[in-house]
């Protein structure tokens, strides 16, 4: 889990796939914390892509960094937990401009049954699961 963690915030800003009835959706994010031992994400409740994931809850988050680039399947599972939003805001301050964990907008999911794959043109793949 800490190198999936680790190559995402390398990135910076990294990409995550929703379904949107039958069509993909793909959008940046940047923000992610660990918290009990899970890789969180943090969006807000009046947004598409928390709208889409609500409705089906399997994503697809890719990065690229540094000639590598990694590719990742989970579920995003809701997590409405103040001391979770907390976390996550205090572990990114930049979002405390716009959300904050006692309001109705602020939502954090984090990841479960993830299969990350790092992958380059020069190396073999490493997959992850956890």
């Amino acid at each position: 889990m800490q190198e999936t963690y680790d190559f995402l915030k390398k990135c910076g800003v990294f990409f995550i796939a929703t379904i949107d009835g039958n069509k993909p959706r793909v959008r940046p994010f940047g923000a992610l914390n660990i918290f009990e031992n899970k890789i969180y994400l943090q969006t807000g409740k009046r947004k598409n892509v928390f709208k889409q994931i609500d409705i089906n809850n399997h994503v697809e988050i890719s990065g690229f960094c540094n000639g590598e680039w990694i590719r990742i399947e989970a579920l995003a599972i809701r997590d409405d937990r103040i001391e979770a939003k907390e976390n996550m805001l205090n572990n990114n301050p930049e979002l405390k401009s716009m959300y904050d964990a006692y309001d109705d907008n602020t939502e954090v999911l984090y990841l479960k049954d993830v299969k990350a794959t790092i992958s380059s043109f020069t190396k073999d793949d490493v997959v992850y699961k956890f």
